[in-house]
C-alpha cells in the first residue's frame, strides 16, 4: 500500500528534490506540495495525506503554528525538517511539543549530492512515521521555583504502514506496593527514541526536587540537539537536568542526558559512580546507544538499577535490559497504546524482560512510588 505525503516548505528546490526522492521509492507518493504553513493546513484538510513533511521557518504561517492547526482537525504524523544548530534544535523541540512525531536534519548540500544513503534514510523515515501515533500535547508545568538548600541537591560544576505488532505481549503486573520488599534503586535509567522528547518531558516533570536517586537519560538525538534538550527539560522540571560530561558524578535528583553523537557509560569504582563519555563508534547504529549505557549500568549497579524503555523505533535497549535482568535489576516498558512508535518497548516486552508495562501517564507517579 502506497504512503501518501504532503510536502510543506518555502524552498522550491527542496520541495522539488524531496518529491523526486520520495516518488522514486515506489512505496511513497507525494500527493501535494505547499509553500507556506497556511497552504499546508488547507491542503492537509483537502488531501488527507498519510504523512506531512514540514519546514519550520516559512512566510504567512510558520511550521509550528501549522502543525498545531493541522492536528486540531486530524491526527496525522508530521515529520519536521530542522537545521543542525542550537536554535534549530530549540524550534524543533517546540514543534515536537506541538505534535510533530519526529524530525530530520535539513541539509540541502547532502540532498543535492543525490546520496543514495541519504535517499534511503528519507524514504525509510517516511515509512516509519506513517505507522506512528501523534502524541498528545503535554501541558506545561508551572515555572521551576528557585532552589532551596532543603529541597534539592547542589548543582553540579506508512496507507499507513504499522510498526510490527507482537503476537502476545505479557500483561503488566499490578503494583503491589511502593517497591518490592528489600528493593533499593541506586540509579534510574530511561532509554527512548521517536516520541521520546515529549515522553521524557511528561515523565520527568512529575518528579519532585528531592527525588532520591540519580537519573540517566538516553535519547536518540543529533549532537547539536542534546544540549538544547537538556536545557529545556531543566527549565521545566523540579529536578536538575543537564547534558552529561565526562567525569560527572551521579547525584540524587540530577538527571544526566547522554550527549548526541557519542556513547555514555557509567563506571562505579570505590563506591563513587561517574560518567564516561566516549567517541561515537561508527559500527553502532545509535549514538548514543541505550544498550551501551544500560549494559554499563548492569555491571556497575547489579540488582540496583531501575531501567525504563519508552517509545521509539527499533529494538535498542533490549539487550541492555537483558543484562540488567540477569543481574537482578528491574525493567519497565511503555505500553503500546501510549507509544508514538511501539518498537523499543515492544522488543523489551516481547522478550519477556518487562516487570511492568505502563501507560506513559503513569510512569512518573510509579517512579515516585517505587523509589522514594
Amino acid at each position: 500500500m502506497t504512503v501518501s505525503v504532503l510536502v510543506v516548505d518555502d524552498s522550491g528546490f527542496f520541495r522539488k528534490r524531496l518529491t523526486e526522492i520520495l516518488n522514486a521509492s515506489g512505496s511513497i507518493r507525494v500527493v501535494g506540495v505547499a509553500s507556506n504553513g497556511r497552504e499546508g493546513v488547507e491542503m492537509a484538510e483537502k488531501l488527507r495525506p498519510d504523512v506531512i513533511t514540514m519546514d519550520y521557518e516559512m512566510p504567512i504561517m510558520d511550521g509550528i503554528t501549522a502543525v498545531r492547526e493541522i492536528l486540531k482537525h486530524r491526527a496525522v504524523p508530521v515529520l519536521m525538517f530542522s537545521s543542525l544548530t542550537y536554535e534549530g534544535a530549540r524550534v524543533t523541540l517546540d514543534a515536537l511539543e506541538a505534535g510533530a512525531v519526529d524530525f530530520l536534519p535539513k541539509n540541502f548540500e547532502e540532498i543535492a549530492r543525490d546520496s543514495s544513503q541519504l535517499q534511503q534514510i528519507l524514504r525509510q523515515r517516511i515509512l516509519d512515521v506513517a505507522g506512528s501515533r501523534p502524541a498528545a500535547t503535554p501541558s506545561r508545568p508551572p515555572p521551576k521555583p528557585a532552589a532551596s538548600p532543603d529541597s534539592r541537591p547542589p548543582a553540579s560544576g506508512g496507507g499507513a504502514r504499522k510498526a510490527p505488532q507482537p503476537a502476545v505481549v505479557p500483561e503488566s503486573p499490578r503494583p503491589t506496593g511502593r517497591r518490592a520488599p528489600g528493593q533499593h534503586y541506586s540509579v534510574v535509567a530511561i532509554g527512548t527514541s521517536t516520541g521520546g522528547p515529549i515522553a521524557l518531558q511528561q515523565v520527568l516533570t512529575k518528579l519532585p526536587a528531592n527525588f532520591p536517586a540519580p537519573l540517566i537519560l538516553v535519547q536518540h538525538m543529533p549532537a547539536s540537539f542534546t544540549k538544547a534538550f537538556a536545557d529545556r527539560l531543566n527549565s521545566l522540571c523540579q529536578i536538575q537536568v543537564r547534558q552529561a560530561e565526562d567525569g560527572d558524578v551521579l547525584k540524587p535528583g540530577l538527571a544526566l542526558l547522554a550527549p548526541g553523537g557519542k556513547q555514555m557509560m557509567i563506571e562505579n569504582r570505590g563506591g563513587q559512580a561517574r560518567v564516561r563519555v566516549l567517541p561515537g563508534d561508527g559500527r553502532l547504529n545509535y549514538r548514543p546507544c541505550v544498550d551501551v549505557t544500560f549494559g554499563s549500568l548492569a555491571r556497575s549497579f547489579p540488582g540496583k538499577t531501575l531501567g525504563i524503555v519508552l517509545t521509539g523505533m527499533g529494538a535498542d535497549g533490549k539487550e541492555g535490559c537483558r543484562m540488567m535482568k540477569a543481574g537482578g535489576s528491574v525493567v519497565w516498558s511503555q505500553d503500546e497504546k501510549t507509544s508514538v512508535i511501539y518498537g523499543m518497548p515492544m522488543a523489551v516486552a516481547k522478550a519477556g524482560l518487562s516487570d511492568e508495562i505502563l501507560a506513559l501517564g503513569d510512569v512518573g507517579a510509579r517512579m515516585i512510588e517505587a523509589v522514594i
